[in-house]
């Protein structure tokens, strides 16, 4: 779908990579630039080693490494012209710093004045916070996400999955895309200011909604624990999602499991019918999940099993929706994938590449650099060395 469209990647650690990998999966041509010598600090983040962390082989595939020292004039030089030739740029440093190294939306649209060029922050690009350093926790904070997700104690949920980090880049690969139709349309590019904060803002409208209106946020009438809606454990020590919310579903649930008598209790709330509440509990430790989702395949009930990662790689909807790939590594090793997108061409992925491997290849055919330009860059500590 982005055939022919060129990425310039500076972006780091997990938000921008993932949108630019769901650029790549698209289609589009990606150039990932990468300090030399580091590179993306998320290539040797835990749990893996260099190059092989689970972070940066989960976000990268699909893309081109070019290694610069951009404290370099020459360096910079270089990321310009890579930059200038581009249909998107996209980077995730502190406001102002690309500013510093000359690569920022005003220099580079002067030389592409139709370029899309994307900024992903945390805080934006303005505002009393925009210079503060931050991760994934804290803009859920920030935002208030993480207020309203809760634990049976009330006290906010700390999640596993870094969610703003994911959603910032599921967001700006939209936008990106959205610009790209404007460009097509309009011949203008256009920048992009995109903040985690922002974006997990935009999810609590409900939330901002109610406290508007007085109300007590999750503990309202309306969104209150049901009987109905929840978690419950299995024989087994697993967990299953009952979410019978409306009628129709909830009587299904109570006729398959021969509790008709508890048919004109929906919506019941499990803290004005505890009794209720604990028989339902026991009624599902009868049963393993296993047994309890195949009843909620069979019924239309709203009953699913909460899957752990050692069943979910297995799960009839993920291999029927071929949802997990594997690619073969640089040196031969399986590297386990996950689309994200349907639209993917998996015979055309190409695994997450070994810091700088693309720089003369990149070097050559984009700016087209002799050998000998190529080697005295080499020799001045601008670009790795060819390792043969």
């Amino acid at each position: 779908m982005l055939s022919g469209i060129t990425v310039v990647d500076f972006t780091r650690h997990l938000a921008g990579p993932y949108c630019t990998m769901r650029l790549a999966d698209l289609g589009a041509e990606v150039i990932k630039i990468e300090a030399f010598p580091g590179g993306d600090p998320i290539r040797t983040l835990a749990p893996g080693g260099v190059d092989s962390s689970a972070y940066f082989l989960s976000a990268n595939r699909n893309k081109k490494s070019i290694s610069l020292n951009l404290h370099d004039p020459e360096g910079k030089e270089i990321a310009f012209a890579l930059a200038a030739q581009a249909d998107v740029v996209i980077e995730s440093f502190r406001p102002g710093v690309m500013q510093l190294l000359g690569l920022d939306y005003a220099e580079i649209q002067q030389a592409r004045p139709d370029l899309i060029y994307c900024s992903l922050t945390g805080y934006g690009q303005s505002g009393p916070m925009q210079q503060l350093g931050g991760h994934d926790l804290n803009y859920q904070a920030v935002s208030g996400f993480l207020a309203v997700n809760r634990d049976e104690l009330a006290r906010p949920i700390l999640a596993e999955v870094p969610i703003a980090d994911f959603a910032t880049g599921l967001y700006a690969a939209e936008q990106i895309c959205a610009a790209l139709v404007q460009r097509s349309k309009r011949g203008v590019g256009t920048y992009l200011d995109i903040a985690s904060v922002d974006i997990l803002s935009s999810w609590m409208g409900i939330h901002a909604l109610l406290a508007s209106q007085g109300q007590d946020g999750l503990m309202t009438e309306q969104s209150r624990a049901m009987i109905n809606h929840g978690l419950y454990e299995t024989a087994d020590g697993r967990y299953v999602a009952l979410a019978a919310i409306e009628e129709k579903f909830w009587i299904n649930f109570c006729r398959t499991v021969g509790r008709e008598d508890w048919e004109a209790l929906h919506n019941l709330h499990i803290d004005t019918h505890p009794d209720i509440h604990e028989e339902v509990k026991a009624l599902f430790l009868s049963r393993t999940q296993a047994e309890w989702h195949e009843l909620g395949c069979e019924v239309d009930c709203c009953l699913t099993a909460v899957e752990e990662m050692d069943t979910w790689l297995s799960s009839p909807y993920v291999t029927s929706r071929q949802l997990v790939f594997t690619l073969e590594g640089h040196a031969g090793e399986k590297i386990l994938q996950v689309r994200t997108t349907q639209a993917e061409q998996l015979e055309h992925m190409t695994a997450p590449p070994v810091l700088g491997a693309d720089t003369e290849a990149i070097l050559s055919e984009k700016l087209q650099f002799t050998s000998d330009k190529i080697r005295k860059y080499e020799r001045l500590g601008i670009i790795p060395k060819r390792v043969d």
